[in-house]
């Protein structure tokens, strides 16, 4: 790549990056989501995350590729009602405007598809879906309950993923290959030419969750620690490795999974924040609304004779 490439790669995966978890953050200051009816969100629940993470993939590469894009979309819209439905509490008006932004997305797909110097219109359409989704999952997990224990193990379950998965077995370049250029692509990015930058969806929830968290957890302290660790080991050490690597060996690696920085840092980053203190639950941060105390009718006077 050439110097203009690499500060544009460098530089829209850093915005991206910090700009999820900034957003999710705010999302969690202005928005009250419902509290989960079968309790709160802990290591379990990240269980079977990790479970659907390793199944997904497997089983978007068995699907045709008429079908794929069908399926993602579906999975996106549940999504975004579900995250949104306190945003907007009218569901045919909240079901309306995710069509609509569904609809926006697979036509700048197709029209990208028909003519690729209009791509940027779908990376900016798909970008915003995918960054929806992000901090609506994200939240739903925070307010949830979730731990950054949780959280932090995790990031560091999904180093270990990505790592295997993208050297030993080349599952992860195979996704990447098969939902790049579709509607509803797992992925938010800009493409202009021969400028291009991608961050997976997988990646921004991560940052997003963890930096939701670690300031439920602690406050301002875990947000500037989040959002440093997710600068440097989120965007900068994934993009910046690869084109070292390329200067000094003159090969490109064809992917550098951004979680084997970030998950072994986010761990540590999680040991940080643990001297300070417990972390916060969420009745901590938000205390739930008291009952307004039952006002006393006032007492009118009678004359006490019958009519």
């Amino acid at each position: 790549m050439s110097a203009a490439q690499d500060v544009f790669f460098v530089a829209v995966t850093l915005a991206i990056a910090l700009g999820v978890s900034v957003a999710s953050v705010g999302f969690f200051r202005k928005v009250t989501l419902p509290r989960p009816a079968v309790g709160v969100f802990n290591g379990n629940d990240m269980i079977i995350m990790m479970g659907f993470v390793i199944a997904l993939p497997f089983f978007y590469l068995a699907l045709p590729d008429w079908l794929l894009p069908f399926v993602l979309g579906l999975t996106l819209a549940g999504g975004l009602s579900v995250a949104y439905g306190t945003v907007v509490r009218r569901g045919s008006l909240r079901w309306a405007l995710i069509a609509c932004l569904m609809a926006a997305d697979w036509l700048a797909a197709r029209g990208a598809e028909d003519d690729p110097t209009h791509a940027l219109p779908y990376w900016l359409i798909n970008s915003v879906v995918i960054l929806l989704m992000a901090v609506g999952a994200a939240n739903l997990n925070t307010q949830g309950g979730l731990k950054l224990r949780d959280v932090s193990r995790f990031a560091l379950a999904l180093a270990a993923y990505d790592l295997f998965f993208a050297t030993v077995v080349p599952l992860t370049q195979k996704l990447f290959g098969a939902v790049q250029g579709y509607a509803f692509a797992p992925s938010a990015g800009v493409r202009i030419g021969e400028f291009g930058a991608v961050v997976g969806m997988g990646d921004l929830l991560v940052y997003a969750l963890f930096t939701t968290v670690a300031y439920k957890a602690y406050g301002r302290r875990g947000l500037t620690l989040s959002l440093c660790l997710v600068a440097t080991f989120g965007a900068l050490a994934p993009t910046l490795t690869p084109i070292t690597i390329e200067a000094v060996t003159g090969h490109l690696p064809e992917i550098v999974p951004a979680q084997i920085f970030f998950g072994p840092a986010a761990f540590v980053g999680y040991l940080v924040l643990r001297r300070s203190g417990p972390e916060r639950r969420m009745v901590d941060v938000r205390p739930p609304a008291r009952p307004a105390p039952d006002r006393e009718e006032p007492q009118t006077a009678t004359s006490g004779v019958r009519a």
